[in-house]
């Protein structure tokens, strides 16, 4: 939640207005859904062991996220962009009902990996700062 609310943050200190958007919108550095499974998977392996079966579920439950991230979505996103583009291309008068398509979708491999370490630091802060 907290790096969602960075989005939310530093889109209005890089632009100047406020896109309330962006507090609850997909995509972008960085990935806050793998900062959340991340730190999930860490404090399960840390309050039950990490060799715990329960560790492993949300282990494996992490990686699929974190790849549904980076892959899926991302070529959505880009499918989404081409799509958009086409429309304003090819169309000259596009339908009014007819809505730009999503682009912002996955992330970036980077932007994965700099969620998923901000996950894992989060959760060690957090199991330091409130002991079990």
């Amino acid at each position: 939640m907290l790096i969602q609310g960075f989005k939310g943050f530093s889109q209005y200190f890089r632009t100047g207005r406020w896109n309330l958007r962006r507090f609850v919108e997909t995509g972008g550095m960085p990935s806050s859904h793998a900062a959340s499974v991340a730190a999930l998977s860490t404090s399960v392996g840390l309050q039950n062991g990490f060799r715990s079966l329960l560790f492993g579920v949300t282990l494996y439950f992490s990686l699929v996220v974190m790849y549904d991230a980076a892959g899926l979505r991302r070529a959505a996103g880009r499918q989404a962009a081409i799509l958009n583009r086409l429309i304003d291309e090819h169309f000259r008068f596009p339908e009014r009902e007819t809505q730009k398509l999503m682009e912002l979708l996955g992330h970036t491999p980077l932007e994965v990996l700099v969620g998923a370490l901000l996950g894992v630091g989060s959760a060690l802060v957090w199991h330091r700062v409130i002991p079990q």
